[in-house]
């Protein structure tokens, strides 16, 4: 497990969690890829905009698991948010080069975010 890579993705999510959008992206490659399942954004500034729009909406982040192999890190964790639910159970893939995140790809149930 490498643990330098888990690190980097615990702090990102810490920074998220924190509404400390300027430090997340700081953990975030120029070129980054973020996939979800409502979208896909490319690029540092891209990421920090989607970033925007969920902060109003996000209480904490929770990790329960993180397991790492070669360069990739997963993190499964409990988004707990105002709405539209409280709590949102995540999964993610994170590819952290250089030691920055230079991909990552959420998994979650979409559903009850259809009409944000």
């Amino acid at each position: 497990m490498n643990d330098n890579n888990i690190s980097i993705a615990e702090a990102y999510y810490k920074a998220l969690a924190a509404k400390d959008l300027n430090t997340a992206g700081n953990y975030l490659h120029p070129d980054v890829k973020f996939i979800a399942p409502m979208g896909e954004s490319n690029g540092r500034a891209a990421v920090i905009e989607a970033a925007k729009h969920l902060a109003p909406l996000l209480k904490n982040i929770d990790v329960r698991a993180r397991f790492s192999s070669g360069d990739q890190v997963v993190l499964i964790y409990d988004m707990r948010l105002t709405a539209p639910v409280d709590v949102c159970p995540t999964a993610v893939l994170m590819t952290i080069r250089n030691g920055l995140i230079s991909r990552t790809e959420l998994f979650y149930d979409a559903r009850p975010f259809g009409n944000l």
